[in-house]
């Protein structure tokens, strides 16, 4: 696979499984909407082969910006999830940021040294 999206997931927050899986959810979906308008070619790539997805930690908010603002040099498609705060965390806590979907070399660069979730 030469596509791939990435989801960034603030580590300092102690999320639950469940929340975690949600709130990727929410980044997947979002970076998909936005990339099919913003980068239709990326988009399709990602989309016919399969719609590879990889989840990794982020220290903490700083970082999540950090990845963001790399990404988006890049021209990657960028969402960044803020929880609605009905259960685990105060409302507006950004908990994840989406990254692409892109080229898996150019998502690298951008989340490559982070570890898996």
């Amino acid at each position: 696979m030469e596509y791939k999206l990435a989801v960034a997931v603030r580590n300092d927050l102690n999320l639950s499984k469940g929340k975690i899986a949600v709130q990727v959810a929410h980044a997947s979906v979002s970076c998909t909407l936005k990339s099919k308008n913003e980068n239709r070619k990326w988009f399709k790539s990602w989309y016919d082969e399969g719609q590879r997805k990889i989840v990794v930690k982020a220290e903490n908010l700083e970082m999540l910006y950090e990845l963001k603002e790399l990404a988006e040099l890049k021209k990657l498609t960028t969402a960044i999830v803020e929880d609605a705060g009905l259960t685990e965390v105060p409302p507006g806590t950004v908990t994840c940021l989406g990254i692409g979907p892109g080229p898996e070399n150019i998502v690298d660069e951008v989340t490559g040294e982070l570890p898996l979730l």
